[in-house]
């Protein structure tokens, strides 16, 4: 048992002695369920996912189309050929075009009763093309939205899929080595599509949470009665009900770069936001708060606001009140 208040000892791989209990008791259920599995793009995640695989007994064949990068074969083809029928295909690429080409090319070199598992953030709708198309030629499909980004190595991943039960069953194997210890951070969600679409609900309701600890970050930090913004959050991680693995990692980012100072107030977001509430619009349910999540991501990426310039604009014609001439950066009066 470590001191109180140090962390817990590490092993060569950072692994702490009860994660390594855990991976080898795992390894010890498992051991007659490994498999082999063909896994497509080789980034971060899918590098990430491949070692844990291996790590936990299975046999994994990698591709990727950098050559640079640690594949163990160089085309789709060859990859195929390595790997026996039935065979399990995980595809880890960019969603949109590259992954609806991947499956499209994977639908021409496999076989019926082969199994193809799309990993990445593809829209659920693609999902439902891309299983109809592979179901005519007997391919299973299940669409694994993915959760747990560079942690997801040694703490695993959250895993929703959306399939039929008997696809599911087949590569349960390689969930139950992909997601964390315990009972949770895995479910079958649904027919194909639901995965997906479950993984997009998530990611909004992430845009939410992350929203809403900005917001009251910048309102502590904007008054003298509150001396430190940075260890209020920190206080925070212990016996509060708002307490999370996203502020422990806000606070991570609060002690790398106090103050937040190096970091750019500007957020990009990679679309499950946009189709979550495309998906409330369609449904009829409202998102308050993930849509406003959105659109302040929209105005951090906006060095003048034209919107604001006619808001301004009318307030001084109806009223009088003062505006701000284009290129100054002081204070204007309130009015």
């Amino acid at each position: 048992m470590p001191s109180p208040g140090r962390p817990p000892p590490v092993g060569v791989h950072g692994d702490t002695p009860e994660q390594h209990r855990t991976q080898h008791a795992r390894r010890s259920r498992q051991a007659e369920d490994t498999m082999q599995i063909g896994l497509i793009g080789l980034g971060k995640m899918g590098g990430n996912m491949a070692e844990r695989l291996r790590r936990d007994g299975h046999e994994v064949i990698g591709y990727d189309r950098n050559p640079s990068s640690p594949r163990d074969v160089d085309s789709l083809e060859a990859l195929v050929e390595k790997l026996e029928p039935p065979r399990l295909v995980w595809v880890m690429v960019p969603s949109g075009e590259p992954t609806r080409a991947t499956v499209a090319d994977l639908n021409g070199v496999l076989s019926g009763g082969d199994v193809v598992i799309d990993g990445g953030n593809s829209r659920y709708t693609d999902d439902q093309v891309h299983g109809a198309m592979l179901h005519e030629k007997g391919i299973r499909y299940i669409d694994a939205g993915v959760s747990g980004g560079v942690w997801g190595l040694t703490e695993g991943y959250a895993l929703m899929v959306g399939g039929t039960e008997e696809a599911v069953k087949i590569a349960q194997p390689i969930f139950d080595s992909l997601k964390p210890a315990g009972e949770g951070g895995f479910v079958h969600a649904g027919a194909v599509g639901a995965g997906h679409f479950t993984k997009m609900v998530h990611n909004g309701i992430e845009y939410g949470m992350m929203q809403a600890y900005g917001e009251g970050y910048e309102l502590l930090k904007a008054v003298d009665l509150v001396q430190n913004a940075d260890a209020v959050m920190a206080s925070w991680q212990q016996g509060t009900v708002i307490r999370s693995w996203l502020l422990d990692l806000l606070v991570l980012a609060l002690k790398d770069d106090p103050g937040l100072e190096d970091i750019r107030g500007y957020a990009q977001d990679s679309g499950e936001g946009r189709w979550t509430i495309e998906a409330a619009i369609q449904n009829a349910v409202p998102l308050p708060v993930i849509t406003a999540a959105l659109f302040a991501r929209f105005a951090s990426r906006q060095t003048e606001s034209p919107a604001m310039k006619v808001v301004a604009a009318l307030r001084n014609q109806f009223g009088g009140h003062a505006v701000g001439k284009e290129g100054t950066s002081g204070t204007i009066p309130v009015s």
